[in-house]
């Protein structure tokens, strides 16, 4: 699973190669995604790399190779013009998709499939979504009306919450939340986090719960609700 910004990059890396046959510059990758540094990019870079998304090419300047696009381009997508946003957590809004499975549902336990969507920073935050790994079976008591996904903790800036690195959380899907609520929030288009919300007049405040983490304030049009925390499993 890519972020908005990944996935803009990683169209734009593979438009230029079809266009002109050469990858293009640090410098045109930071002005086609209106990033103030390349450190960015170099950023944005190693985590299409680690996705297995391009290929760095040895002892060559500027080599890199788009080994795969995501699938929510499908055939005829692949030259779509940029601007176009997914969301971060992988969806169906927007797109023509065929017709999801089922969620499966095991009626002796009354529990139901959720996907877990790779890792959350509840620390430092990190690039965190990434894609569908597997299947957690999760009672139905449990959850809420609406879609719900599933993301394993790193970090322990939300322990006096009770939540600790290692647990999995069972997230709302959802764009809003009200103050107080612990939110999958993601920060300028690039890394998301797990930490409560609160609003502070005109901005937005991501609190932890360890006296040991910052609060880290910013303008409302720098963070994105993804969704509300709504259940917690953890092995023992």
């Amino acid at each position: 699973m890519l972020t908005r910004k990944q996935h803009e990059l990683l169209m734009f890396i593979h438009e230029r190669l079809k266009e002109a046959g050469v990858p293009p510059s640090f410098d045109e990758m930071k002005d086609a995604l209106d990033l103030r540094s390349k450190s960015g990019i170099h950023r944005l870079i190693t985590a299409l790399e680690e996705r297995g998304f391009i290929r760095r090419l040895p002892n060559r300047a500027r080599a890199l190779e788009v080994i795969k696009l995501p699938e929510s381009v499908g055939p005829g997508l692949a030259s779509r013009p940029r601007g176009f946003s997914p969301n971060v957590i992988e969806g169906d809004r927007g797109k023509a998709r065929p017709p999801a499975p089922p969620v499966p549902v095991i009626e002796q336990s009354d529990s139901i499939g959720v996907p877990v969507m790779g890792r959350i920073a509840a620390g430092v935050p990190i690039s965190a979504i990434q894609t569908h790994s597997h299947t957690v079976q999760i009672p139905v008591d449990l959850l809420s009306a609406g879609e719900h996904f599933a993301l394993e903790v790193r970090g322990d800036s939300m322990i006096e919450a009770g939540i600790l690195d290692g647990d999995t959380v069972v997230i709302r899907k959802g764009n809003t939340a009200e103050s107080g609520d612990i939110v999958v929030a993601l920060v300028d288009d690039e890394e998301a986090t797990l930490k409560r919300l609160r609003r502070r007049g005109a901005s937005i405040a991501l609190e932890a719960a360890n006296p040991a983490y910052e609060t880290r304030i910013f303008g409302p049009d720098r963070v994105q609700v993804q969704g509300k925390l709504v259940a917690l499993l953890r092995r023992y």
